[in-house]
């Protein structure tokens, strides 16, 4: 917003720059906490776009990243200095791993006390150090790196590189690999008069320092590869997160090759999956690495390979591989790939399929066979070991749309079947932490219901999970978001109590005193239900979710039984024998 000086007149701020900057990457919202060191952001984001108080920096990174995927482009968070900074820490990392493209701007003291140790308040050391191990690049607004040797004040140069600044951050946030951008700013040079934003609109500009262009395809590596597909008799393909949006491309590579598609979580619905082809999230289960063992040729294309994905890289798969990504590094880094192909997703996929186009024999009848029985045995057998979840499943599945957002924590219900089970049909609804961390799920689904507001958005978390952002259903009531929190409520950490269950035979610090959840939506003035059946649950749900404004259901899973088989994640328990 504009400020206006002593003398009556006005004058443009950072914030009034910073709102400029959001509207040329086409964000309509910003999500952070007020500070000191961030008045001039938050007034100006206030009073000319949608500024959502959260009550945490965390849950803001969490919101932004949350707007970010299902919008499909940048979303942006605002944070205070110091310990502001340092609260947003682990959710950047989140982005990061994520590959989220979040705009993350935060304070900093002024400029004539930074590097200098004299206490400021708000002040620590190597703030910008911290933002550049969470993020993929970070700088600090009008002030030359390092800044750390002696104190500086502002002068004319660095209020006219703020604009540049932004202009590098915003390609930088639309360039590969991506996730969080960081910008630190000092408070003084907020209140100076920015330079003019003047986005780069044919591409030609300036990139920030080390963000590397978009591969080319090497047009020997093509051929060799449609060679080696047409060639194959039972081909697979593996689709991770930067398959993500080539779901006309790898539709057409499954029709010409009669491959079946197995995704990991983060590309859950790059195509359907209600299409018979899609096998999904299932290759560690015993039938897709059965289904694994039988095909001679794997392409994955965009996916890391993560261990709780591989059984910790000790999945085998077919001795011929084709692997398609656009980080150079990842090629090979798991899995030996016999012909790496190094490019965007989209245009590798494109030029393999017109390679392939009328090169060989029609897929055999039987491996696609074979296909259908793998997708339709996993599935039946995670029902069977859910045991009264599958129910809970089909009721979310028939409730919400194919463009509800579905954002789901780290917890038991969502490990063991939300990941796998629940149908993605929009890859855009796929909203889960994907490094891990337990308690973003309500932040996320912030951003989620902003950034798609005529649909429901709904949050399957834990009572474990839940308790690190109680606070931000404060901001789910503030803004009166389209939101249903569905808590399974197992009295602590679930996951890791099967986990010492099964491999320790005693329980340390995983039971934990949760609040009457009834007494915590009365407060916040959230709707809520218990839930002690599926029969409980199936009404509950729909009027929750009809109601389109905040919702709290409790489900209780002592009532609701145990799972017949308990989930324990797939991670490494060394042992004494190793």
């Amino acid at each position: 917003m504009t400020a206006v000086d002593d003398r009556g007149s006005s004058r443009r701020t950072g914030g009034d720059l910073l709102v400029e900057v959001l509207w040329a990457l086409g964000v309509d919202a910003a999500f952070g906490v007020v500070s000191v060191h961030n008045l001039p952001l938050v007034d100006a984001l206030t009073h000319q776009l949608r500024w959502v108080p959260t009550r945490s920096e965390a849950a803001a990174v969490n919101a932004a990243d949350g707007y970010a995927r299902v919008r499909r482009g940048p979303g942006c968070a605002v944070t205070s200095t110091g310990t502001g900074a340092a609260n947003a820490a682990g959710a950047l990392v989140e982005a990061l791993t994520a590959g989220s493209p979040v705009l993350h701007v935060t304070g900093q003291i002024p400029t004539e006390y930074l590097g200098r140790g004299r206490g400021v308040i708000h002040e620590t050391r190597d703030q910008l150090g911290l933002l550049q191990a969470c993020s993929v690049s970070a700088e600090t607004v009008g002030v030359p790196v390092p800044h750390a040797s002696a104190g500086q004040s502002a002068t004319p140069a660095a209020s006219g590189a703020a604009a540049a600044m932004f202009e590098r951050a915003s390609r930088r946030l639309q360039q590969h690999p991506q996730g969080p951008v960081s910008l630190e700013w000092p408070i003084d040079l907020q209140y100076i008069e920015p330079g003019a934003f003047e986005p780069d609109t044919d591409g030609t500009g300036p990139c920030m320092p080390g963000a590397p262009e978009v591969p080319v395809p090497d047009e020997g590596a093509l051929d060799r590869a449609a060679e080696l597909i047409a060639a194959a008799d039972r081909p697979l393909v593996w689709a991770g997160g930067g398959a993500v949006g080539t779901s006309t491309q790898i539709g057409n590579l499954l029709r010409q090759t009669g491959a079946g598609l197995f995704t990991s979580n983060a590309g859950r619905g790059v195509l359907a999956e209600t299409d018979e082809r899609v096998i999904g999230n299932f290759a560690a289960s015993a039938a897709g690495a059965e289904l694994l063992g039988q095909a001679d040729l794997l392409i994955s294309v965009g996916t890391h390979f993560r261990s709780n994905e591989t059984r910790s890289y000790r999945l085998a798969i077919p001795q011929m591989h084709v692997q398609i990504d656009i980080d150079r590094v990842a090629v090979g880094r798991v899995y030996p790939a016999d012909i790496g192909i190094v490019g965007d997703a989209g245009i590798v996929l494109d030029a393999l399929n017109q390679r392939l186009a009328g090169s060989g024999p029609p897929p055999q009848p039987s491996w696609r066979a074979a296909i259908t029985a793998a997708r339709d045995h996993c599935r039946a057998q995670l029902r069977r070991d859910i045991g009264p979840y599958s129910k809970i499943c089909d009721i979310m599945a028939s409730v919400l749309s194919d463009g509800a957002p579905r954002v789901r924590d780290i917890t038991i219900p969502n490990s063991s079947w939300g990941n796998r089970l629940l149908p993605i049909i929009d890859p855009a609804t796929n909203v889960v932490p994907r490094g891990g961390g337990i308690g973003q799920a309500v932040g996320m689904s912030i951003g989620a219901a902003i950034a798609r507001p005529t649909e429901p958005t709904m949050v399957m978390i834990g009572d474990g999970g839940l308790a690190p952002q109680l606070g931000e259903l404060a901001t789910l009531a503030q803004e009166n978001l389209p939101v249903t929190v569905v808590v399974f409520d197992d009295g602590g950490y679930g996951v890791l109590r099967n986990t010492q269950d099964r491999h320790l035979g005693r329980r340390s610090g995983v039971d934990l005193l949760a609040p009457d959840l009834a007494s915590v939506a009365q407060a916040f003035d959230l709707g809520y239900s218990d839930a002690l059946t599926p029969d409980d649950f199936a009404p509950a749900f729909e009027a929750a979710v009809n109601t389109r404004g905040p919702q709290l259901i409790r489900v209780d899973c002592k009532e609701l039984g145990p799972m017949p088989v308990p989930f324990v994640p797939p991670v490494e328990m060394p042992t004494a024998d190793r």
